[in-house]
């Protein structure tokens, strides 16, 4: 191909795509399409509504009756209704659609975020951003070969107290940080069991299994409990475990895989269709630090200083030479080591004991999604991907290490990595760092 001929297509496809999809100005609103529109679908619309310089144009999903719910919402709160779609390929391709955002189930979200960039549309999605490690992979080449803006929906980045508290920690406020340990303790019960069903009327099985395995409906399979079902989810871990998964490696300043993961664990008491671990402990290993993870879905006791909220305990403490930092939805608090002198039998110090001093406090402010979508929406009318408080890299690589801890779970062995995130001499792991799609619901490779 001559230098002329490169240069002519390169144009003709910048042209094409300033023509279709403009930059947006000062003044614009976006104009967004929502796609998944249960629970979580409809905590984002009404978040999309608290934003001034954001329109949803649009919604989408398999289930009709949420559809119809979704219009009602947006038509009640401003007066508008939104177009509908039950194919969300057509949502993307409609030329009135500036950005989408997708609460999805999350088998879905690498698939819709690369569809959604291939026809130029910013993306915000939910965590984990994905449901295996090849399509972290994927979604970041994604965003970068279509230089869109695609935002996780770890809004932990955009919390002013989680930033701060991790500022301080990086500027030494425990001294050298040697370790991090993140606790997702969250009371849930047994799902019990459901059996297999005619699919609901109005319901797309089809479009929602999408990449996943043809299998027969099941309420359980569906809305919420798919969380607990390996097509589908990916357990506590990469369901409210993946924002203290985030935290960790953002406080250890980690962006390396790991040398090493253990995980080990079970699906205790309970006797129904659930699929992944109720209790699951993993920890992961690098030259100079080590990272845990625990996840409870039974009784929990009070973990030390850590305080309990009624039965449920989600937060991070990272520890390091100096002392210790907690922090969760309520704030932080910085505790520094203090030794106490008491003269043993053996000499000076034989019978010392540490006790840990309360030096820094800072409570929560009410402040939670919607400062993160914002952050979004603004970067959407900026084109600055520098400035998205949680870009598809750092919200992948999140994902990537609750699948690392389930891969070494269902494995059921300590796994070596090499520098590429490559399990070392393990067949049979390394092709559990993706699945067999289901045509035409494929994450491409290229």
């Amino acid at each position: 191909m001559t230098n002329e001929r490169r240069t002519f297509l390169k144009t003709a496809a910048a042209a094409i795509a300033t023509s279709r999809f403009p930059i947006l100005g000062a003044n614009d609103r976006v104009q967004m399409g929502v796609v998944g529109l249960g629970g979580r679908g409809n905590d984002h619309i009404d978040f999309y509504n608290e934003i001034p310089d954001c329109r949803i144009a649009a919604v989408c999903d398999v289930n009709q009756a949420a559809r119809e719910r979704a219009v009602a919402r947006i038509n009640k709160a401003k007066g508008y209704n939104p177009s509908q779609f039950d194919d969300m390929r057509k949502l993307f391709e409609s030329k009135e659609i500036d950005a989408v955002s997708l609460p999805l189930p999350n088998h879905w979200h690498a698939l819709a975020t690369v569809w959604a960039c291939q026809a130029g549309k910013d993306v915000y999605v939910e965590k984990p951003a994905s449901h295996n490690i090849f399509e972290s992979r994927q979604m970041v080449a994604a965003a970068q070969k279509y230089k869109r803006m695609v935002q996780v929906g770890s809004q932990s980045r955009t919390i002013p107290h989680k930033v701060k508290a991790i500022q301080m920690l990086h500027e030494g406020a425990i001294g050298k940080v040697f370790g991090a340990r993140a606790l997702c303790f969250r009371r849930r019960f047994s799902i019990g069991r459901t059996p297999d069903e005619p699919v609901p009327a109005g319901i797309d099985w089809d479009r929602f299994l999408g990449p996943a395995q043809l299998k027969p409906f099941s309420k359980n399979k569906f809305d919420y409990n798919w969380h607990w079902f390996w097509d589908t989810g990916n357990g506590d871990i990469g369901n409210q475990g993946v924002h203290e998964m985030d935290i960790a490696l953002w406080g250890l300043g980690r962006t390396t895989w790991p040398k090493q993961v253990i995980s080990t664990g079970g699906k205790y008491i309970w006797q129904d269709d659930q699929e992944t671990p109720n209790t699951q402990n993993a920890s992961f290993q690098w030259d100079d630090c080590e990272m845990t993870f625990e996840v409870r879905n039974l009784p929990t006791p009070p973990e030390g200083l850590v305080e309990m909220r009624g039965p449920n305990y989600v937060g991070n403490i990272f520890f390091g030479d100096l002392g210790f930092l907690v922090v969760d939805a309520r704030g932080f608090k910085i505790y520094k080591s203090a030794a106490g002198n008491f003269v043993g039998a053996r000499g000076a110090g034989a019978g010392s004991r540490e006790r840990y001093e309360l030096v820094t406090e800072e409570k929560a402010n009410n402040d939670d999604t919607v400062p993160h979508m914002k952050n979004f929406v603004a970067a959407v009318k900026s084109r600055n991907s520098a400035a998205l408080s949680a870009g598809i890299e750092i919200g992948a690589r999140s994902a990537a290490f609750c699948h690392l801890a389930n891969v070494a779970y269902r494995a059921g062995r300590p796994l070596k990595l090499d520098a590429n995130g490559r399990f070392i001499g393990d067949a049979e792991a390394n092709a559990m760092q993706t699945r067999d799609y289901r045509a035409p619901y494929i994450v491409p490779e290229i």
